[in-house]
């Protein structure tokens, strides 16, 4: 019994009475809805599910148990690679990787983890990122869908290289 449960973590007396203490509010409220703000309703501009999706230059299978590769070549040190994705079919991994073989395909163990995998819920709500490169060499964007044995993710995914700004290329050059 969950309020059982409760009762030995905090003292009756501090617990309201709707989740199995003695608290109640001056009118006798046994929710305390003077102490206790149980949110509301969501408003209907917030929800993602009704708006237009926005439309991504590129889209990907990702099959189940696999990973896809998307590689972009930075010439300059400071550009800043950016992108934006959703997925289709649930969460997806994502990471950011740095070649160190040019002209080969690399599996993520054999590159340099530069934004660390992670799982997102792209599928609810869009991700977006940047990252500012301090090195010159391949960049591997990988969605990532090793982890699902059964579901292949529909990926849309838009990808930009912005030039390095005049205030970085100075105090590259400084060094």
């Amino acid at each position: 019994n969950w309020k059982q449960e409760l009762s030995k973590f905090i003292s009756p007396d501090q617990l309201p009475v709707e989740f199995g203490g003695t608290l109640t509010d001056p009118d006798g409220n046994p929710k305390c809805i003077t102490k206790i703000n149980y949110g509301g309703e969501v408003p209907k501009s917030y929800h993602l599910c009704k708006q237009v999706r926005m439309q991504y230059e590129h889209t990907v299978t990702v099959g189940r148990g696999s990973s896809q590769h998307v590689e972009n070549e930075i010439l300059f040190p400071g550009c800043v690679l950016r992108w934006q994705f959703a997925s289709d079919g649930g969460d997806i991994g994502f990471g950011v990787f740095l070649k160190t073989k040019m002209g080969e395909r690399q599996r993520a163990g054999e590159m340099t983890e530069v934004l660390p995998s992670q799982r997102y819920n792209a599928h609810l709500v869009p991700e977006d990122g940047r990252l500012t490169c301090l090195k010159t060499g391949v960049y591997v964007l990988r969605f990532d869908n090793t982890y699902s044995l059964v579901h292949s993710k529909h990926i849309s995914y838009t990808v930009e290289v912005l030039l390095p700004d005049q205030t970085f290329m100075e105090k590259v050059e400084k060094f």
